[in-house]
């Protein structure tokens, strides 16, 4: 009987090992890979992607220096007036980057941008950041050839300055987010960073900047809304007093971020 018994429970680790060396590996499906692009979304949105952008505050330090942003209220009306003007004049590039992500049709779209902006902080503080989320991207995304590439042609060459939007576009479009998704998750990076400057130039604390990111969340989506799906000739600054806020980042005598 004891012999018996060993010989059974031997023919059943038998089975059961020839069962996991003919499994068939089950291929992916649809499902499984949408799943996998909001893994992807949402990691191009972490604030733990070490892309450089809250070395940034959108002019917001130069602003308080100069006593335009001086309370919480002051704070809400800088930050729509700055998701607007994004909206207005970089929406236009992420979404023609996204919508046609190949590598001529973003190298125009760069040299564009790099002749649109004329303001000298604001640009270098766009390729910084455009580069750095390259760089990060192509590591991280190996699986798309199209980002190694890109960084192998064009990382450390002068023909483009590697704009933050349209990489940003061009980024979202090859790893598979659609244009709406992705020109409003540029306007959420926007509100993010803003915010998150304004957190640590002591201006709110945590709890009130995550209140307030809530309660300007309608204000943003009103922005996608009304400057998404255009051209790059429909490019426009809205706020022209932003813009010269910024530029005056630079003469400051004491900052702590970058622009």
């Amino acid at each position: 009987m004891e012999q018996d018994h060993s010989a059974l429970k031997k023919m059943r680790v038998d089975d059961a090992a020839d069962s996991v060396m003919t499994e068939v590996p089950v291929p992916a499906t649809a499902s499984s890979m949408n799943q996998q692009l909001f893994w992807s979304q949402w990691q191009l949105l972490d604030s733990i992607l070490p892309t450089g952008g809250f070395a940034h505050s959108y002019g917001l330090e130069a602003a308080m220096q100069s006593r335009i942003v001086n309370n919480p209220e002051d704070l809400r009306l800088f930050l729509i007036q700055a998701m607007e003007n994004v909206g207005s004049l970089l929406l236009p590039f992420v979404y023609c980057a996204s919508n046609s992500p190949d590598t001529a049709a973003w190298v125009k779209l760069d040299q564009l941008l790099e002749a649109t902006l004329t303001n000298e902080v604001g640009r270098k503080a766009s390729t910084s950041q455009g580069s750095a989320l390259l760089r990060v991207a192509a590591s991280v995304f190996t699986e798309i050839q199209a980002l190694q590439d890109l960084r192998k042609t064009f990382l450390g060459s002068t023909s483009v300055s590697f704009h933050h939007a349209p990489i940003f576009g061009l980024i979202c479009g090859l790893v598979g987010f659609d244009s709406e998704t992705t020109q409003r998750a540029y306007m959420f990076v926007t509100m993010r960073d803003v915010i998150s400057a304004a957190t640590r130039l002591n201006l709110i604390g945590p709890l009130a900047a995550s209140v307030l990111q809530h309660q300007v969340a309608p204000d943003a989506e009103r922005m996608v809304q009304k400057w998404r799906d255009r051209d790059v000739s429909e490019a426009s600054q809205t706020s022209p007093l932003l813009d010269a806020l910024q530029g005056c980042h630079a003469y400051m005598f004491s900052r702590l971020f970058c622009s």
